[in-house]
């Protein structure tokens, strides 16, 4: 091969190497910035085809979507000075491709750990200006807020950040104040329950002293009632027998009398001694003396 033609194939080579270089693309997903010799030249390239100087000109890209920052667990204070475990986590995206591109160089890595440290800045300040009822439930709603904006004012001047979101996932007590904490509670909920149980001895007492009151009382009304039932039935028949007696007194004492003899002399075994001529015989006299 002579060496004309292999000067044409390497112009050719060279030819289509910067036809390639010239000739870019920016995906949906990405943010791009067109760079001359280090030089912003497009600090925001909008998606699609694009041109560029070849060798001169470089494009950048980075991440549009949206990102998540899982932080490691970090030891935080509350205004009491109690050590409380946060498990935390952020949303966020690029917004300010020029800005980002200072800050980062479009390295997701250096970019994390900036905001990492922001993250775990404003949630030492926003928890050590609170105590542990308000950062748990009290006023965690209002802890996430404040520190997201915050952390959207700050990230966004200094490394051209969005921050979307920051939650907390988990709260957690050091191992050995959780066993204090556990001790302490297990101390508090049997003091509880053994208020709970006097009280139900008292209240016991009271329903039972109550039910024995009623059943005296119960009892007593009863045993009125029926004493007064059974003197108005004495009553009545005392009223019964004295109009009968009155209507024909002679054949009520012969009935009276009748009914004595028969209970007794009911049983043959028993033994009596009376005058015959006492008034208790007068009707069986009459009837010896007529037989």
């Amino acid at each position: 091969m002579s060496l004309k033609n292999l000067i044409l194939i390497f112009i050719g080579v060279a030819v289509i190497f910067l036809a390639m270089d010239s000739v870019y693309t920016v995906q949906q997903t990405e943010r791009a910035i067109l760079l001359r010799f280090g030089a912003v030249v497009d600090a925001d390239v909008a998606p699609g085809l694009h041109f560029k100087m070849p060798i001169s000109e470089q494009v950048k890209r980075a991440d549009a979507r949206v990102l998540t920052l899982d932080s490691t667990p970090e030891t935080y204070y509350t205004l009491e000075k109690k050590p409380l475990i946060v498990d935390s986590y952020a949303k966020w995206r690029v917004q300010k491709v020029e800005t980002y591109y200072t800050a980062t160089a479009f390295d997701e890595r250096r970019a994390e750990r900036v905001l990492q440290e922001r993250v775990n800045e404003g949630l030492r300040n926003q928890i050590s200006r609170r105590d542990m009822h308000e950062v748990v439930s009290g006023e965690r709603d209002q802890l996430m807020d404040e520190l997201k904006a915050d952390l959207n004012a700050v990230m966004n001047e200094i490394a051209g950040i969005e921050v979307i979101d920051v939650r907390v996932k988990r709260i957690d007590l050091p191992p050995e104040v959780s066993s204090a904490v556990y001790e302490r509670m297990n101390s508090e909920r049997q003091i509880e329950a053994r208020q709970y149980r006097a009280q139900g001895r008292e209240l016991g007492l009271g329903i039972r002293a109550d039910a024995e009151r009623r059943t005296v009382v119960i009892a007593a009304n009863a045993y009125r009632e029926s004493e007064e039932l059974r003197g108005d039935g004495d009553a009545q028949a005392a009223s019964i027998y004295a109009d009968a007696y009155n209507k024909n007194p002679d054949f009520y004492q012969f009935y009276r009398s009748i009914n004595a003899y028969s209970n007794v002399f009911r049983d043959k075994g028993d033994l009596l001694v009376l005058d015959p001529s006492s008034e208790f015989f007068q009707y069986l006299q009459g009837s010896a003396g007529d037989s």
